[in-house]
């Protein structure tokens, strides 16, 4: 194409034809050997690394095996024998524990050393009295209750009202946490002193009044545990509140017209939601613990019903005479404690992600 140019006009300045690129003039880079990239780690997702990371700590996998025994043995646990909790043989009482099989070998096998002014003797009740066929796993209490339904009975009760309050505390405190977070202003002060006022109360006395003005009763304890371990579920969900409020994706989900609402629960709360899990795992030992202490004192659930609490008052009353009655419920309720701070425990660090190169 030939262009015309005014006179005296330089050679330079004539108009070149515009040339378009097309797709053969450009090489896509390959820089995958230039940015190392985790492939394994990318491909998982949070819950499966989070699985991975817990699974990989034997002291949470004991704790978690543990809470699963024992929740097994309080369903099925009262119904492998013929006894019930409530069932009473005064003629069989204060029997040493008996197992069939191994009593062959001088284990459980119905023997006791009865102290007495003259000294400590052997006696065994099921020879004495010609039950022969008779076995109780745990031995029998001083109304001829057979310990073995009665413990696994009193786990029962116990792990339903300590996961029941815990439960039902992570919703109100989970709530209560959240608004007060998260609007701030005034609604947080007017929430925040009245959470004073409720833990300035000691929790004790708020239990002890609520269960005597109240029909004692496992709802009853439920309740009275309710109104009072709430309040430490709260301010860990405030301070993660006030702590993400103010992130980008939160402004973003503002500049997009989302709600209050949504941006609580649809884009906060899926960040927070470890941490709540770890302090309900955490709340559960301190009402079995609560409930149990409350049982010890005479305050837990009637008779002839039972908790790990009221079985170990009812052991500690004869614990120098018959020491074998305490055992059981201590022992399970020690083992449950401690399962769950294990499991809680690992499950902390497996949902932080600050505890990943631990």
């Amino acid at each position: 194409m030939e262009m015309k140019t005014s006179p005296g006009a330089s050679s330079d300045l004539a108009l070149e034809p515009f040339y378009m690129p097309v797709d053969s003039d450009f090489r896509f880079k390959d820089n995958t050997g230039e940015i190392p990239v985790d492939t394994n780690f990318a491909a998982q997702s949070f819950w499966k690394d989070v699985c991975i990371r817990y699974f990989g700590r034997a002291s949470a996998v004991f704790g978690l095996v543990m809470i699963l025994l024992i929740s097994v043995m309080a369903a099925v646990g009262p119904g492998m024998n013929a006894y019930s909790y409530s069932q009473q043989s005064l003629d069989q009482k204060n029997f040493a524990p008996r197992v069939k099989g191994l009593e062959m070998f001088g284990i459980f096998d119905g023997n006791e050393s009865i102290n007495t002014a003259a000294g400590s003797k052997m006696v065994n009740q099921y020879q004495e009295k010609g039950l022969e066929d008779v076995y109780y796993w745990f031995g029998s209490d001083n109304f001829g209750r057979d310990i073995w339904t009665r413990t696994w009975t009193g786990a029962r009760v116990s792990l339903i009202i300590a996961v029941a309050a815990a439960v039902i505390n992570m919703v109100i405190g989970m709530g209560y946490g959240l608004l007060s977070g998260y609007f701030g202003g005034w609604v947080d002060m007017v929430l925040q002193r009245i959470l004073e006022i409720a833990s300035g109360i000691p929790r004790l006395v708020t239990v002890t009044l609520l269960l005597l003005v109240l029909q004692p009763g496992m709802l009853t304890i439920i309740f009275a545990l309710m109104l009072t371990e709430w309040i430490g579920m709260s301010r860990i969900v405030r301070a993660e509140m006030l702590k993400l409020k103010e992130q980008e994706f939160v402004l973003a989900s503002k500049t997009l017209g989302a709600g209050s609402l949504f941006i609580i629960f649809r884009e906060i709360l899926p960040n927070i939601i470890g941490t709540v899990i770890t302090q309900v795992m955490f709340s559960i030992p301190t009402a079995i613990f609560t409930e149990a202490f409350l049982s010890f004192l005479g305050l837990g659930v009637p008779v002839p019903q039972c908790s790990l609490g009221s079985l170990i008052s009812e052991g500690f009353n004869s614990f120098t005479t018959h020491p074998y009655q305490i055992i059981p419920p201590i022992g399970v309720m020690a083992l449950l404690m401690l399962s769950f701070n294990l499991a809680a425990d690992g499950l902390r660090e497996a949902l932080d992600p600050k505890l990943k190169e631990r």
